[in-house]
């Protein structure tokens, strides 16, 4: 019975020393790689990575030049509606003036002490 009670307690010493998350186990793993193959699968996930962050750039750069052109179309249509504007105030303002009420109440001036 003494000999259960140590192995309990020796359990327990043990299990006291484990955090939360830890593995209890020791993984091995069944394939063996050698230096050669290590090197090799560090170059081929360094090129994957490279490879995605270019492709990532690059459609950065494609959404780039479609907002430029956006905006440029933006521009030259802002410009069209203001030259737009400014015209067609010119084109009202004459006819509103001549048929005004004020415009229809003016008379004609006298230039008859001018011409003494």
């Amino acid at each position: 019975m003494s000999s259960y009670v140590s192995r309990n307690q020796q359990f327990v010493s043990r299990r006291q020393n484990w955090s939360r998350n830890q593995n209890t186990v020791p993984y091995v793993s069944a394939i063996k790689l050698g230096p050669v193959a290590h090197t090799v699968i560090v170059v081929l996930m360094v090129t994957v990575l490279g490879l995605v962050y270019l492709t990532q750039a690059t459609k950065t750069t494609a959404y780039d030049y479609q907002s430029n052109d956006i905006d440029q179309k933006i521009s030259t249509l802002s410009a069209q509606k203001e030259d737009l504007e400014i015209e067609n105030a010119k084109l009202t303002s004459l006819d509103t003036t001549k048929n005004s009420s004020v415009a229809s109440e003016m008379t004609t001036p006298s230039v008859e002490y001018a011409n003494n």
